[in-house]
């Protein structure tokens, strides 16, 4: 098969396409032809410029969500069937460990990630386990189905299930032209919110509007929290959605209301930050952390995207070749929404 290979942690001129063996599915996995698979920032950049603090094994083949057709099956398999449509949950769990018993397996003590543990979707063909192979409804292409495990069901993870977003919550959206941000601007409107869009870029804003959004914050430009405050009349946003991290902590915090929510997965602007604890329990506030989603919650936004209440937001498709080219602009936070590749 054709796969992005590197050998060496570098910058995108490390990926290099060349052939790779063919996988083989072994007992309880399948073989799954790529028709498209996205490019993530942290679980493809970052681990392929330093490893991420992962344990990378070179050479490596990137790709934490990809979609494709069943090929073929390994023994006990009796779903999904050869031939299927699905998509490919990165999360390589245990299902055994105390987190994984409770529900909350991705949290599992002995997780995994397709496309850093294992080689991922910047291939032809990928060989996961049966139960991370889910399948997709009729009419979802495969370019929309690979947006939605890495930024649509972990949004749906840090909105829904952890700060309980509710009809008249105002929820601020941080990075909203990103892969998180426009899943998180529908999540959240869908939910009944009001929503505030904050992004670097003005175009990005009004793309941001397009998508639902009742308002946009250029905080390149403006003082967020005191825009935040001045759209809630002096109240705040109920929720703050980060996911950037050092770069804009101080002022995603300083836009809390009382008792409000903030939950983050993310850390590209930085993982190092001060909190200042008196204010935050004298505010009730509350700081949620979280990384990943559960099969449920992918098999749920699988599921409304089918219905068309989710809509993928696609920036560009490039071929794989382009892989290099790919992440070049995803880093330069040039696209809004995802960016995929196609074998």
């Amino acid at each position: 098969m054709k796969a992005v290979v590197f050998d060496q942690f570098g910058p995108p001129e490390v990926l290099k396409i060349r052939d790779a063996p063919d996988p083989i599915a072994g007992a309880g996995e399948v073989l799954v032809r790529v028709r498209a698979c996205s490019v993530n920032r942290t679980l493809d950049l970052e681990t392929r410029e330093k490893g991420a603090g992962f344990g990378v094994t070179l050479p490596h083949i990137s790709g934490a969500d990809p979609c494709g057709e069943v090929v073929a099956v390994g023994a006990g398999v009796t779903s999904p069937h050869v031939g299927q449509r699905v998509a490919v949950s990165p999360m390589l769990t245990c299902g055994a460990c105390p987190m994984c018993r409770r529900g909350t397996e991705n949290a599992c003590l002995n997780l995994k990630i397709l496309g850093v543990h294992r080689h991922g979707g910047y291939a032809e063909l990928v060989r996961a386990p049966a139960g991370n192979a889910l399948p997709l409804p009729d009419g979802l292409s495969y370019e929309e189905a690979a947006c939605l495990p890495l930024s649509y069901a972990v949004a749906w993870h840090l909105l829904v299930v952890l700060a309980r977003v509710a009809p008249g919550d105002v929820v601020l959206i941080m990075a909203a032209g990103s892969g998180l941000g426009v899943a998180g601007i529908q999540i959240a409107k869908l939910r009944g919110a009001r929503v505030l869009a904050a992004a670097g870029s003005d175009e990005k804003l009004e793309r941001a509007r397009s998508l639902g959004a009742d308002a946009g914050i250029n905080y390149s430009t403006s003082d967020l929290a005191q825009e935040v405050r001045r759209l809630t009349d002096g109240w705040g946003a109920d929720v703050v959605f980060e996911n950037i991290g050092t770069a804009t902590w101080d002022r995603s915090v300083a836009s809390l209301a009382r008792a409000g929510r903030l939950v983050t997965c993310g850390t590209h602007g930085g993982s190092q930050a001060t909190i200042d604890i008196r204010a935050l329990y004298r505010h009730h506030v509350s700081l949620l952390f979280s990384a990943g989603f559960t099969r449920g919650t992918l098999e749920e936004v699988i599921r409304r995207a089918g219905k068309g209440e989710l809509r993928a937001v696609i920036d560009r498709t490039l071929p794989l070749a382009e892989a290099a080219a790919a992440q070049r602009y995803v880093f330069d936070r040039k696209n809004f929404g995802k960016v995929i590749l196609r074998p």
